[in-house]
């Protein structure tokens, strides 16, 4: 269904995209320069506060109402100084000087807003300007010397002031302008945009063309706005390292760092501003390499979000700021926090979007919106009318939206792993390699998230249980036993390895393959700050994803473990201390051979935090065949499993993992189950299947089915499975050999799977070297019907023998053929 003439014109307005504001051209009617930038400015004022909404109706109402009560309260407080406009915003830290401005920029709303209680108050314009010329004359101007954060003078503040002067530009003299222009030429200098090198790179680069665009626009100044579209045009192409957007979707930003849902998000939402903002003009970004960012959409972000919410996996350092100090809101932030900001960033790019791409998008929204229950979308707390504006107009459009898809999605260059099951389930993998950091700490931020590229697995269940990592998970969690992780128990220091994403494992196999639907994925982990060594894999089919491990070996002096899972079940009710709907197979209630029927998990020991349900004692914990939580899934443990678990109530601040962070404090109880692999492990492995939202019966059924999983190697050298059922083989080869019908003479992730008649072979060479190497599949093939470029077909019949060169991104190639 397309989208309704009415439907697409009220997005066209509120996205102030060219085919909705009109602006006069020179030649067209006769204007000058200065009537096409008022026309730039009046667009610019109308992205910033909306257009089309109802003041008096919800939430829009109720969000004017606030802005204007927290506009009075910083009109009340403010008290200018030498060394500050409000007393408890000192200068020193430059932070200081970028909040200031950020209440400036809530008082100037509140004038300019209808609704506010204080709309054309011009004793609340007064002050604003003062704030301004107070700001002007003692800190940012030319002639001060940036100390501190680089961010806070090039990006935070030039921003907000760029903001501050459109909305008000009618209310203030020429002086004022020319000098808030003067101090973003100051801090700003046109090298910052000639050379796209340091800080000046990927959405970091976005930010600063957006500050220059506008001081071109509010200053008169058409060579600024000139040089800020030019500006923008490194970012457009896809990069083969470094910061920016990779062709096979990844987005990376300070060198070594996954950061779609952060840094991604600013990149896109900066994008879609100042494509609008400039289209129709003579200075419309026409570069070719624009469309990059529009195919992104479906190809770098949707894939990473889920019912709203972005994976944290790709959030960077930015997880520890759930709550902040200083929040004048009192923002939740989180992983739905970040997904609704790539989803507001959709209606901004709509306006310069193809039709298709703008029903297509519209669809996603709705979906997103629509399942969203956690965290509704249409009224987010982090939204002003502007955002909420373009969103309700989304919804309201008579698309159907899209539900999420099943399938895998992968990333190679950031080292991450997306795969979806029927039903509406997600998993995301994270890695580490020479390419991606073991995490990113910084400025105080993240000191603990040292694991987080151990193999960590997210997964989510249903919508209901779509706070998994949102509710406090981060504060909280057991840094030591994030799920998925393999890791050694050896304490680290807060911040070990560095920051800003120094701490790089020297590995080079983390990858896979994939068909779209199934994938191999693996990667050779190295842990941070420990001797510890180890093969994980992780085979996606459809309704599961099988997970192994290999060569675990270390030399500590401490035990190491794979954490199987650990789920966050939620703030404990007071006193409650009963079963958490916890299920153990039989042999783990009451030992093997007993034959007894599976048992709840009987209540936990929260006093002690002891592992319980699997027992200990003599000879450890028994065997465990499969375990289920009621409301998320289940594990099966083939041929048994010693695993451990318990129920563990952990209390935890943000300020405990990010000095911004507010000191108060949360419980939240966990759900633990691990494998103790010993002290000092040698050539330790494992095997086990996340099943997620599966009910019990569904995961008792799987576990006794001994025919569904053969295990075809799990060692060192190779790991590898076949799903019969499926008709699915897959292996990853750390090193030249073979693992039942596949083949490799040299590093590779092979993936082939059965279609009836028909047949895929797909591999990938995750080390990057770009070598060819030959792939072996012993099966009896008519002919190879098609092939990627990089597939060479050395032999076909009885077995089918492919020559692959690899190119260096880790990408995947295949062939489809006939079978006999």
């Amino acid at each position: 269904m397309s989208p309704s003439p009415d439907w697409s014109r009220r997005l066209f307005l509120l996205t102030g995209a060219a085919g909705g504001l009109a602006f006069p051209g020179r030649a067209a009617r006769g204007g000058g320069v200065e009537d096409v930038q008022d026309a730039l400015r009046a667009r610019w004022v109308e992205l910033l506060l909306g257009t089309g909404y109802d003041p008096e109706a919800e939430p829009y109402a109720s969000r004017l109402a606030e802005t204007g009560v927290l506009a009075s309260r910083f009109r009340t407080s403010m008290a200018p100084a030498a060394s500050h406009l409000w007393p408890d915003l000192p200068y020193d830290p430059p932070s200081g000087i970028t909040r200031g401005y950020g209440r400036l920029w809530t008082m100037a709303r509140a004038y300019a807003q209808p609704g506010t209680g204080l709309t054309g108050d011009a004793g609340l314009l007064a002050d604003v300007t003062r704030g301004l010329d107070h700001l002007a004359a003692t800190v940012y101007r030319p002639g001060t010397t940036p100390y501190g954060n680089w961010w806070e003078w090039q990006i935070g503040s030039p921003r907000l002031l760029m903001d501050l002067v459109a909305v008000l530009y009618d209310h203030l003299t020429d002086a004022q302008r020319a000098a808030a222009c003067a101090a973003v030429d100051h801090f700003l200098p046109d090298s910052l945009l000639t050379d796209y090198s340091g800080v000046s790179t990927g959405a970091n680069r976005v930010d600063l063309c957006r500050s220059v665009a506008l001081r071109g626009i509010l200053g008169r100044a058409p060579a600024k706005t000139a040089l800020a579209r030019d500006g923008l045009s490194p970012v457009l192409p896809y990069v083969t390292k470094g910061d920016g957007l990779y062709a096979d979707g990844s987005y990376v930003q300070h060198t070594w760092v996954a950061y779609s849902g952060t840094y991604g998000q600013v990149l896109l939402d900066g994008l879609g501003r100042l494509f609008s903002l400039l289209a129709g003009s003579e200075w419309e970004v026409t570069d070719p390499a624009r469309q990059n960012i529009l195919d992104s959409v479906e190809h770098a972000y949707a894939p990473l979000i889920h019912n709203g919410l972005m994976m944290d996996s790709v959030n960077g350092r930015a997880v520890s700021r759930g709550h902040l100090l200083g929040d004048e809101r009192q923002i939740m932030r989180g992983d739905h926090f970040h997904g609704q900001g790539v989803i507001a960033a959709l209606p901004l790019l709509m306006g310069v979007a193809s039709a298709a791409e703008r029903e297509r998008w519209t669809g996603l929204v709705k979906g997103w919106i629509e399942r969203n229950t956690v965290s509704p979308v249409l009224d987010a707390r982090q939204f002003d009318t502007a955002e909420l504006a373009r969103l309700h107009a989304v919804a309201a459009s008579d698309v159907p939206a899209a539900p999420e898809p099943a399938g895998h999605r992968l990333f190679p260059a950031m080292s991450r792993a997306v795969h979806r099951g029927p039903g509406g389930w997600a998993a995301n993998i994270a890695m580490a390699s020479d390419r991606i950091a073991h995490y990113e700490c910084g400025n105080g931020e993240n000191p603990r998230g040292w694991h987080t590229g151990a193999g960590m697995l997210y997964w989510w269940a249903a919508p209901e249980r779509d706070d998994q990592y949102t509710d406090w998970f981060w504060p909280t969690v057991d840094p030591y036993r994030l799920p998925g992780t393999t890791v050694s128990t050896r304490r680290l220091a807060d911040g070990a390895g560095g920051e800003w994403g120094e701490p790089k494992p020297d590995v080079r196999w983390v990858g896979g393959t994939t068909d779209g639907r199934f994938a191999a994925v693996g990667q050779h982990l190295e842990g941070l700050g420990s001797g510890l060594r180890a093969r994980k894999s992780w085979f996606c089919v459809d309704d599961a994803v099988i997970c192994l491990g290999a060569g675990i070996s270390a030399t500590d002096g401490v035990p190491v473990e794979t954490v199987v899972d650990n789920r966050n079940l939620g703030e404990p009710a007071e006193g409650e201390r009963g079963p958490d709907g916890f299920t153990l197979d039989s042999r783990a209630a009451a030992g093997p051979g007993t034959g007894a029927g599976p048992v709840p998990h009987p209540g936990p020991d929260l006093d002690s935090g002891a592992e319980d349900g699997s027992g200990g004692g003599p000879g450890g914990p028994p065997l465990l065949r499969w375990a289920h939580l009621a409301g998320h899934g289940g594990w099966v443990f083939p041929g048994g499993a010693p695993v451990r678990t318990r129920t563990e109530d952990r209390t935890g601040s943000w300020s405990d993992i990010n000095t911004g962070g507010t000191p108060e404090r949360r419980t939240r109880r966990y759900r633990t189950l691990w494998l103790d692999h010993g002290t000092d492990p040698v050539d330790a492995s494992y095997l086990y299947l996340l099943m997620p939202g599966a009910t019990r019966a569904r995961v008792a059924a799987r576990a006794s089915d001994r025919h569904w999983l053969s295990v075809l190697a799990n060692t060192p050298a190779v790991q590898a499975v076949a799903v019969p059922s499926l008709g699915c083989v897959a292996a990853n080869f750390w090193e030249p050999g073979t693992a039942g019908p596949l083949t490799a003479t040299a590093p590779a992730s092979v993936l082939a799977v059965v279609h009836g008649r028909t047949a895929t072979l797909r591999v990938s060479e995750p080390t990057r070297t770009g070598r060819p190497l030959e792939i072996g599949w012993d099966r009896a093939v008519t002919r190879v019907t098609s092939h990627d470029p990089g597939v060479e077909v050395l032999t076909e019949g009885r077995t089918v023998l492919l020559r692959i060169t690899p190119g260096t991104a880790g990408a995947t190639r295949g062939c489809a053929m006939t079978l006999r």
